[in-house]
């Protein structure tokens, strides 16, 4: 047996005997929001966790900004194991239940510590519904509260008679028709489009989506209602997560919860800089008046007594849960 020959018997024999080797395992997760939102940002760093955690078994690759899929189609993309993680807003959903947009009434959760309450309530609610479906909710990100956009100030909001209004959801769509607007629900991503194309003159939304469309090119005044705070959720499909190392399972779902802790946080820093952004390219930001607030707050009554007619007796429970725990 020659040099070469004993070579090669050496190598076969050193790999029959060898451990096997962890090959890695690459997932897709697609958002909606550009790399400079707070949400992108939470995503990333739950990335870095998740990653370190794996010790290279497991990379996976955001898509943000709808560059992969659109948000709205990021659940179905989930489902069906097109992809295995992806951020939803749950509002995008509202025509399905009347869960989806709960948190969408006006002055229902208009602040963090109600908002916190509320997503508790919804929890097993949301577990239940994914999980049939074959999917997890493994983390949460409430958005800022809102405000109207619009090219002329708001007192009373007596001045919105047939604007047409870019809303995100059924529930803001019946909001915006209440105040007497012209209202349309839009992606985000189609936004500075039809401000160009005049199908919308005003938006009802967050001071983030205000700077991530630069609303500052399209009006002039941004008046602060505070409203809602609205969900976001991380949703893994649960065939993909089963096929991982026990261990690993744990540390995403872990890491799930950080960043439904961190979000909070990442939140409110968002809503005073991007407020002050808003300032610092030209706009005119002002807190909504008393007379608008209690318009609002009238709105908001009559809407949670449409949603309870709508809604299922266990949507009804929750509902219930929710208004027990704020007492």
């Amino acid at each position: 047996m020659n040099d070469l020959t004993k070579f090669g018997v050496a190598a076969a024999l050193a790999m029959a005997f060898a451990g096997p080797v962890a090959a890695e395992t690459t997932w897709v997760m697609a958002s909606g929001y550009p790399e400079d939102s707070f949400f992108t940002k939470n995503i990333r760093a739950f990335i870095e966790e998740v990653e370190a955690a794996s010790e290279g078994e497991l990379k996976i690759d955001l898509r943000p900004n709808g560059e992969l899929i659109k948000l709205d189609a990021i659940r179905r993309a989930v489902q069906s194991g097109q992809i295995q993680l992806g951020e939803i807003r749950f509002g995008v959903y509202g025509n399905e239940s009347p869960m989806f947009t709960l948190d969408s009434l006006p002055n229902v959760a208009g602040d963090y510590d109600a908002a916190r309450k509320l997503m508790e309530a919804q929890k097993p609610w949301f577990d239940k519904v994914f999980g049939d479906d074959g999917m997890m909710v493994i983390s949460y990100a409430p958005w800022p509260g809102q405000g109207f956009y619009t090219d002329f100030p708001v007192e009373d909001g007596s001045k919105f008679q047939d604007v047409k209004l870019r809303i995100y959801s059924p529930a803001t769509q019946r909001m915006g028709e209440l105040l007497g607007f012209q209202a349309t629900i839009l992606p985000f991503a189609e936004v500075p489009q039809a401000f160009s194309t005049g199908l919308i003159e005003a938006l009802f939304t967050s001071a983030q989506t205000g700077n991530d469309i630069q609303a500052w090119d399209y009006v002039d005044h941004f008046t602060y209602t505070g409203s809602m705070h609205n969900k976001n959720g991380f949703i893994i499909n649960k065939r993909a997560l089963k096929a991982l190392d026990p261990k690993l399972q744990e540390a995403i779902l872990a890491a799930g919860e950080r960043a439904t802790e961190r979000a909070f946080k990442l939140s409110k820093e968002a809503s005073d800089e991007t407020q002050a952004k808003l300032v610092e390219n030209g706009m005119i930001v002002t807190e909504a008046s008393p007379e608008l607030q209690a318009k609002l707050a009238e709105i908001g009554k009559a809407m949670t007594e449409e949603w309870s007619a709508q809604a299922s007796p266990e949507e009804l429970e929750v509902l219930k849960a929710y208004q027990a725990s704020m007492q």
